[in-house]
């Protein structure tokens, strides 16, 4: 990165870890009430880190080369545990990372080339308990997390802005789980919000959406709609515009 660019990556990052914090303060009982989730289940697992910005930002620096923009939903249990507190590095992140080692042609390092953001740093054991842990919350919880969620598309875009700002040329942004994206799904806050500050921009046209890489949905969907012939980045691109223009614009 040019020094311009690199110190507006720095700012954002800062303005990331800065917003992560400001949730934590606001919601000082969130880890409580996170365990409390977590206890209902087998196994349980102590909840250490309640809100997960994500430290593999903090690897970057002015000399790498970032092609991709990924986005995921919220961190689970491995994402979240004191050692880790990345996004990405349960089964989930090991299927993407297969994906993209299988298909050199797409020239991405999972782990070198891509930035990972959530469309919420709150943590549940899985997506859906967003729902229940709301309940347990209740309302001003729920509120907190939506407002988490439009908190996240907003500095998708500035992050978005700062890696395109260059050369004038989009860096894609992927974004995976579209399922939970529609109306009254649980990141219907987030889709909004994309919609609301992505309005007219050309930078709208370099986001995909794509099925999760959790459960391999991601290559089974990719598989089911390859046309013979057809370059895989083509096939990326056909099968992300087609759920793009289906749930956001």
């Amino acid at each position: 990165m040019r020094r311009a660019a690199w110190n507006q990556f720095e700012k954002a990052r800062e303005h990331y870890r800065s917003e992560i914090k400001k949730l934590l303060i606001k919601l000082p009982e969130l880890r409580a009430i996170q365990q409390k989730l977590v206890n209902s289940r087998s196994p349980s697992y102590p909840v250490e880190t309640p809100i997960v910005y994500n430290s593999a930002l903090d690897d970057v620096n002015q000399n790498s080369e970032l092609r991709l923009i990924l986005v995921a939903d919220n961190p689970g249990r491995r994402e979240q545990m004191t050692e880790n507190r990345r996004y990405l590095v349960g089964p989930s992140g090991k299927i993407a990372e297969k994906f993209f080692r299988d298909n050199p042609s797409l020239n991405i390092d999972f782990r070198n080339n891509v930035i990972i953001l959530n469309k919420t740093p709150v943590h549940t054991p899985r997506t859906a308990e967003l729902k229940e842990l709301c309940r347990l919350g209740g309302a001003s919880l729920e509120t907190a997390i939506a407002e988490s969620q439009r908190i996240m598309a907003r500095l998708l875009l500035e992050f978005h802005q700062v890696l395109t700002c260059e050369d004038n040329k989009a860096l894609p942004v992927w974004i995976t789980g579209y399922s939970a994206m529609k109306k009254g799904g649980v990141f219907e806050a987030y889709t909004n919000e994309l919609k609301t500050i992505y309005g007219d921009t050309y930078l709208k046209d370099s986001v995909f959406l794509y099925r999760h890489f959790s459960m391999n949905q991601f290559t089974i969907d990719l598989k089911q709609q390859t046309i013979r012939g057809e370059p895989l980045n083509k096939t990326l691109e056909r099968i992300g515009v087609t759920y793009r223009e289906k749930f956001l614009w």
